[in-house]
């Protein structure tokens, strides 16, 4: 029976799969991208996004929560760096999932994960987008010819 179930267990143990998702958030954390199934991906999604809120905010207890699920002080140095940065004024949502297809061998499903405010070419395509500004379109007769006034002789 699944009473109470909220998350994917990934057919894991609780030590598996927490090993799990200490390395894929460090490879997350590392490569800004990474492929992998898309339960995995949505599992990783709702382990790290707590801890990039964390990251937010700069404090030494902040820290130490953060040490306790990664255990890596790179990948720690690295997420209240360069990631808090970016990420200091969304309100959410740190993470992008992108479904890929499906794996040859398995059929499993697969996706893209990675930090949304790190992909340089979304990021330049809407830069691109702002700086040319929008372009109003005109009706035909209206803005051709300006109104004539009529102006009555006495």
């Amino acid at each position: 029976m699944r009473h109470g179930k909220k998350f994917n267990h990934l057919s894991r143990k609780k030590g598996h799969r927490s090993a799990l998702m200490k390395s894929l958030s460090m490879a997350l954390i590392e490569h800004k991208r990474i492929n992998t199934t898309l339960a995995k991906a949505k599992a990783l999604r709702v382990f790290i996004e707590p801890l990039i809120t964390k990251a937010k905010t700069n404090t030494t207890h902040n820290r130490r929560v953060v040490f306790s699920y990664l255990t890596d002080k790179n990948s720690v140095s690295e997420l209240f760096g360069p990631i808090a940065e970016k990420v200091g004024d969304r309100p959410g949502g740190y993470t992008r999932i992108i479904k890929t297809g499906f794996r040859k061998g398995d059929s499993a499903e697969m996706a893209m994960i990675e930090l949304v405010d790190f992909n340089e070419v979304m990021l330049a395509n809407k830069a691109a987008t702002k700086t040319g500004g929008r372009r109003r379109r005109r009706k035909k007769g209206s803005a051709a010819t300006p109104p004539v006034a009529s102006q009555e002789e006495e």
